[in-house]
């Protein structure tokens, strides 16, 4: 029985909480291995739409034990804040389907606010964060300073840890103008957790390692897109966390021999939040057009995402870096109507042909993307679940990308519902 990894191969917001939905049905275990809050998975089960943030796709699902890793950092307060929103929507969370690492970082208030004040002070230079406190907790954990999960359980050592973090975080704010952090009131919000929280932690990698001896089928949910990896991204335009597949065995406790396939979610155009390099990126009418027809706005913040053309050479760079087996090509339906499609090829810089995204911020922003053109469809592809129901110029379209890419179609999703999606192979029968 092959073990799943689910990435993001663009820029994120691709459709992976439809894919994992739809993969968790085969799955018996769904874990989230980095990343926080800060990403937003949509579902959409019997016309009931649930709008996930920390929790993994798996939790909607009865009978599948849902994980969140030791590489993801947790802020107990938000995830008993959705806990709660979700059991509004018929969805109970206990210690039986859920269980978290209790290595995994927490996110602080603190973090929080600073979070949101470094992005102020930075104004127009701002990286376009969610403002959740996402990055200053991995610098905690990073610097190994941070308060894990599992201390929570021991007073004492809390309060000596509240003491060492505000002995750096402290200085920090006096630096910027800004009020301490009272530890006393931070030890207080901590011990309340605790009760709340330690019902849910575990020593989760020897969870997986005797799930994976048993067989049981684990799929590793990824967050964001391999364009925001801290390593491989955009930088310093990303997210604080590695985003890549190989993160899936890191930030749960595996060994790279628990992963079997690598499903890329691939967007049938390209979309990004926030601010960075965005070289096929469309500013006028079409650009606005995908964006209201793919309904593209974050599920966390409501942020209207920029739109532009597929870029076959930023796929096929997260193809490699990731390894990509097969990929999840998802709404094929939001380019119904148009006449032609351009997909960027190539990229030229000062005139010189390349094939890859420079690591080089300067360079990224001198990006010019080589489009190709190709025949657009007329008919409707939303709700297809068959290649039959597609229109020809659809299928190759379809097929270009798989040449460009260095990979091939795995799944072909046609809208936000589930049962609408193309199988042409199972990953977990690799």
């Amino acid at each position: 029985m092959a073990n799943v990894v689910v990435i993001g191969s663009q820029w994120g917001d691709e459709g992976k909480g439809k894919i994992v939905d739809w993969l968790s049905e085969r799955a018996n275990v769904v874990v989230r291995f980095q990343g926080g809050h800060n990403a937003g998975h949509t579902l959409v089960i019997d016309g009931v739409t649930y709008k996930l943030s920390l929790l993994p796709s798996g939790i909607v699902r009865k009978g599948k034990l849902s994980i969140i890793g030791n590489g993801v950092v947790v802020d107990p307060w938000a995830l008993m804040s959705e806990i709660e929103k979700i059991k509004e929507l018929g969805v109970v969370v206990t210690p039986e389907n859920l269980r978290i690492a209790e290595n995994a970082a927490l996110i602080l208030p603190l973090h929080k606010n600073l979070d949101q004040a470094r992005e102020l002070a930075a104004g127009s230079a701002k990286i376009g964060t969610t403002g959740r406190g996402i990055g200053p907790a991995y610098e905690d954990k990073t610097a190994r300073r941070a308060i894990r999960v599992g201390d929570l359980a021991d007073t004492d050592v809390l309060a000596d840890k509240v003491d060492a973090l505000l002995f750096h975080h402290n200085a920090l704010l006096r630096g910027m103008g800004m009020p301490e952090v009272d530890g006393d009131a931070l030890l207080n919000e901590l011990n309340e957790m605790a009760p709340l929280l330690l019902p849910y932690a575990t020593t989760v990698w020897q969870d997986l390692d005797e799930m994976r001896r048993k067989g049981h089928r684990i799929l590793f949910e990824g967050a964001q897109g391999t364009m925001l990896d801290i390593d491989h991204g955009t930088y310093p335009f990303v997210t604080s966390s590695n985003t890549v597949a190989g993160q899936a065995a890191i930030g749960s406790g595996q060994g790279p021999g628990a992963i079997d396939y690598v499903l890329g979610i691939t967007k049938a155009y390209t979309t990004r939040v926030g601010s960075g390099p965005f070289p096929t990126e469309l500013t006028e009418e079409i650009g606005q057009r995908l964006g209201e027809r793919g309904r593209e706005f974050g599920v966390v913040t409501g942020r209207k995402r920029r739109c532009g053309w597929f870029d076959a050479v930023l796929v096929r760079q997260a193809v490699k870096v990731n390894g990509i087996n097969g990929i999840a090509l998802t709404k094929l339906d939001v380019l119904d109507g148009l006449k032609e499609l351009n997909v960027c090829v190539g990229y030229e810089i000062d005139g010189t042909k390349i094939d890859h995204l420079p690591a080089s911020t300067v360079r990224q922003g001198r990006v010019k993307p080589i489009y190709e053109t190709l025949e657009g469809w007329d008919e409707s592809t939303q709700g297809a679940r068959s290649w039959a129901d597609l229109p020809a110029t659809a299928i190759k379209y379809i097929r270009r990308i798989e040449e460009l890419i260095d990979a091939p179609v795995a799944l072909l999703s046609t809208s936000p519902e589930r049962d609408d999606t193309i199988l042409v192979h199972d990953p977990f029968e690799d």
